[in-house]
């Protein structure tokens, strides 16, 4: 007696027939995610370009403050007083400079913050759209599948 074999190819096709894929979720989601890689890449940019400004600014003035300290001078005591006036004017720009780089660190911190807030909710979204539809999807195939 001749056994038949059963064609698990087609029983594959039937099954993920009746239950649809919804791609649209999953564009969705990649949507969001490219938004949001968009906008923390802004972040970063506008740190960075924040930062070299700051740098650059910081580095002309201490040249500056070279030149005066390298200038010759009259009386060897002059010497001790430009080096002194140097380091003092150095001292104050670090921590003027220290400070507004804290404060970059700090809008990039509350920014970052704001922005996955906002993704993680956006996202949150989008799951539970998704689940709802996928869910209402799969009811209805199942209940076409169980009706044959």
């Amino acid at each position: 007696m001749a056994k038949t074999t059963q064609d698990f190819t087609a029983v594959m096709k039937d099954m993920m027939g009746a239950f649809p894929v919804d791609t649209a979720a999953m564009e969705d989601a990649f949507k969001t995610t490219a938004t949001l890689n968009e906008k923390l890449s802004g972040v970063a940019l506008e740190a960075a370009e924040k930062s070299a400004e700051i740098s650059s600014k910081w580095t002309k003035d201490t040249i500056a403050k070279m030149g005066e300290m390298s200038k010759a001078k009259a009386e060897p005591a002059d010497y001790a007083k430009a080096m002194t006036d140097f380091a003092s004017a150095s001292a104050e720009v670090a921590a003027e400079n220290m400070a507004a780089f804290a404060e970059i660190a700090k809008k990039v911190q509350m920014d970052t913050v704001e922005l996955m807030m906002a993704a993680g909710k956006d996202l949150s979204e989008d799951a539970a759209s998704a689940m709802k539809k996928a869910t209402t999807e799969v009811t209805a195939a199942a209940k076409k599948a169980t009706a044959k």
